[in-house]
């Protein structure tokens, strides 16, 4: 009988040929928050204050109360979220079915074109581009934006935010619209602090992202960070929210699981590797 499939999980976990990645944002009064326009309701900033370290107020113990909105850090937006997802069932954190926290992962490295332009917007033509180096998306898939906008540490330039409003990248409506019709993916995912870009409210829909993709049932995650050391294809990602009854969303830790690249064999083989699935190809001795 073969190994079952979990024992074969823990055995490559134990043993480095799966590698985890932490996707996620330190939670601290210091990140930065969602910032509406002053007559809307705002999101809570992240606060924590001690209750007790081993001191009076309890002597044998450590621990923290905190605050935040659920939109606050490396968060999960829900279909609730967003008036398009209002009416669907199993649309909030505590009715999701579980099976759709766990699925694979596509990165999309757009750190060339978001460093010229902080406006930048995905479009199908890149999406297409994408899939002819690296094969179609699947179905079910994050579509991770990789942009090293998480590399930003100071909030100033995280938000980016000038008179015209904020700055950062994020997909085009036709994208979106292509990702959920054409390629049925579960979710958005972007380093910055909205699954949509900062200037989405001109684009229409206004923010397509959130419209689209939570009308339709798919979910979101944002103020993602080590993107740079996910493959293209092949990573699984792991992205529970808190049950949160009928909640919209909330903080949570994302990981990733990596298939680790054997090192190439001797002898003559070079080994290359593509989507997680090794090809070898032998070098032909020449003759004298």
């Amino acid at each position: 009988m073969s190994e079952p499939v979990l024992s074969q999980l823990i055995g490559a976990l134990a043993g480095g040929g799966v590698r985890v990645v932490d996707l996620t944002q330190t939670l601290s009064p210091d990140f930065p928050q969602i910032v509406l326009p002053p007559e809307m309701g705002q999101a809570w900033p992240f606060r924590i204050e001690e209750a007790s370290r081993y001191d009076a107020r309890g002597p044998g113990w450590y621990w923290n109360n905190f605050s935040c909105s659920e939109h606050t850090g490396t968060h999960f937006d829900a279909p609730i979220h967003w008036i398009s997802g209002r009416h669907l069932p199993d649309n909030s954190t505590d009715t999701i079915p579980v099976q759709n926290f766990i699925a694979p992962a596509c990165v999309l490295d757009c750190t060339r074109e978001s460093a010229d332009n902080a406006d930048f917007l995905l479009t199908v033509d890149f999406i297409k581009n994408w899939e002819r180096r690296h094969g179609r998306i699947p179905i079910g898939s994050w579509v991770l934006m990789r942009t090293d906008w998480s590399k930003r540490t100071d909030p100033v330039a995280y938000q980016n935010i000038d008179e015209t409003g904020q700055h950062t990248p994020g997909p085009d409506s036709e994208a979106v619209q292509f990702l959920v019709d054409e390629r049925q993916v579960l979710g958005f995912g972007s380093e910055a602090i909205g699954t949509d870009a900062g200037q989405a409210f001109h684009l229409k829909p206004p923010y397509p992202c959130h419209y689209f993709m939570h009308g339709s049932g798919r979910l979101g995650l944002q103020c993602l960070t080590n993107l740079d050391l996910l493959p293209p294809t092949g990573a699984v990602i792991i992205a529970a929210p808190l049950k949160i009854k009928e909640g919209s969303g909330s903080p949570l830790r994302v990981l990733a699981l990596v298939p680790e690249m054997p090192s190439p064999p001797k002898g003559g083989e070079a080994r290359k590797w593509t989507s997680g699935k090794s090809r070898v190809v032998r070098a032909k001795k020449k003759r004298r």
